[in-house]
């Protein structure tokens, strides 16, 4: 590919506007990214992947990866999507989960970024549109919305130079919402003598549908700012080009209503009162004033300024805990299931003149060979318990595999039936452990691949990590269980390789 090579992250907490997205990029025209990296950051994923790999459209990316991480926030999320991503991608382009790019958005990226380059930049952003209604005034929540296409260095849209985020260790994972994380990475970049700068790409952020308390919710952001205020002193807002907010204010009206509720002092209670009629007025005035606005406006204009000052006081009080330290999860072996991942499944085959390998598999067992690490084949093989094959016809066909792949370090075989009871079937961690100790690693160091929840199942029953490559037999609750989920099975050594960096 010509031009920049860039990785596109998205962390998604299952929205349906992520397949709206994942199709604008389909349909974009320009370099494709080398990775594209959909973050799972639901806590509990549920039944339902936030995207199924195999209802993307071919030409989305050339590497597909969906990870999870566990509900820790976007700021986790967008730590755990660019670490995966392999060290030779210079760039990482971060996408929320429910903007839409435009119909050139690849070509104009790259020449955004191939600018950046000659002038030695760390990070362009996009320029930010934000529809708001034509035929009535803007709500308090959509003009909220349409600040941000005037924020600086939000990740809406915001590509950032890997080396960039190698040297300030990612995102700061302290900030658990979509809020000030941003801003602090921009910072911490700056501090390190780096310069960003906004492209001429154009993104459109839409405007979500709000819950009627959602400007309530937004409060603990409050205790974002005693953060970033800790780690970059006191005048942030001025080199983050951030609004200061209403906070003094706030501070006001809830301290009268204390006292007012406190003393029942009459002075107090005007106090309250005319700082809350205020802020409300301030909040109706500008909107379309419709009864359902005007009453969600009263509502949160009570319950506001003490949620702001509650979130603020707890964060000031308490002591900031240190920043996490990333740790890098360093693979010493790999294991592969045989049927389905490595060559393609022929129901209970004893015949090495039907071995056929998937497209790309022998390519990347090679990719994991020279990188270095052992490659062992786990796989269950129940047709000998059948008697579908004989145990001189199974030999035949791994010696026609290796053949093709050339010799695997080791063949950790099950051969029994489902009804055997045995411990080295998988789901079982049987095999996978015997795997590992004939390669003399420990379980944890580990990574098996396989197309089914199975394989997934028997990984995390060792100990081992794993990767899930689905096939046309994988359930779509296997898919959303799956801690990494890949393409083929190029991708997913390219994944593990990636760790290792």
């Amino acid at each position: 590919m010509s031009g920049p090579r860039y990785a596109v992250v998205v962390p998604s907490v299952g929205r349906p506007s992520l397949r709206v997205l994942l199709d604008a990029l389909a349909a974009a025209t320009g370099p494709r990214p080398e990775w594209l990296v959909v973050v799972d950051d639901r806590a509990v994923p549920g039944g339902t992947p936030a995207v199924d790999v195999r209802d993307l459209p071919a030409d989305v990316a050339e590497h597909v990866l969906v990870l999870r991480s566990g509900g820790r926030g976007p700021a986790a999320a967008r730590n755990t999507g660019w670490r995966a991503v392999p060290a030779d991608v210079d760039w990482i382009a971060f996408l929320d989960d429910d903007v839409l790019v435009g119909p050139a958005w690849c070509a104009d990226l790259v020449a955004d970024l191939a600018a950046a380059d000659r002038h030695g930049l760390a990070a362009s952003q996009a320029e930010i549109d934000v529809p708001l209604p034509a035929d009535r005034r803007p709500t308090d929540w959509e003009r909220g919305t349409a600040g941000l296409s005037g924020a600086w260095w939000i990740t809406a849209d915001m590509a950032y130079r890997r080396d960039a985020l190698v040297a300030v260790d990612g995102f700061d994972e302290r900030f658990p919402r979509a809020f000030r994380e941003d801003a602090d990475l921009a910072l911490r970049v700056q501090d390190t003598g780096r310069r960003l700068v906004v492209g001429r790409r154009r993104t459109t952020h839409p405007v979500r549908p709000p819950g009627r308390w959602t400007s309530l919710r937004q409060q603990r952001g409050n205790a974002d700012d005693v953060l970033m205020a800790r780690v970059h002193g006191r005048l942030w807002h001025d080199r983050a080009g951030a609004a200061t907010g209403c906070r003094p204010r706030h501070l006001v009206i809830t301290a009268a209503g204390l006292l007012a509720l406190a003393t029942r002092s009459r002075v107090a209670a005007a106090v309250w009162a005319a700082g809350t009629a205020e802020f409300a007025r301030a909040r109706i005035a500008p909107g379309p004033r419709d009864r359902t606005e005007v009453l969600t406006m009263l509502a949160t204009s009570v319950a506001i300024p003490p949620a702001a000052t509650w979130w603020w006081l707890r964060a000031l009080l308490r002591r900031t805990p240190p920043r996490p330290v990333a740790a890098e999860p360093q693979a010493k072996a790999l294991l592969v299931d045989r049927d389905d991942t490595l060559v393609v499944d022929v129901p209970y085959n004893g015949d090495p003149a039907r071995v056929r390998p998937l497209p790309g598999a022998v390519q990347a067992v090679q990719a994991a060979r020279a990188a270095g690490l052992p490659v062992g084949v786990v796989t269950n093989q129940s047709g000998l318990a059948r008697g579908a094959f004989t145990a001189e016809d199974m030999a035949a066909v791994h010696a026609r595999v290796d053949e093709l792949f050339g010799a695997f370090d080791t063949w950790a075989v099950c051969p029994h039936g489902p009804e055997d009871g045995c411990a080295c079937r998988k789901p079982a961690p049987g095999s996978v452990l015997a795997a590992a100790a004939t390669l003399g690693v420990e379980p944890e160091d580990c990574v098996l691949v396989g197309d089914i929840g199975a394989d997934v199942e028997a990984a995390r029953a060792a100990g081992a990590r794993s990767v899930l490559v689905p096939s046309a037999v994988t359930r779509t609750a296997e898919v959303a269980q799956a801690p990494v989920v890949a393409r083929d099975l190029g991708d997913a050594v390219a994944a593990v390789l990636g760790s290792r960096r």
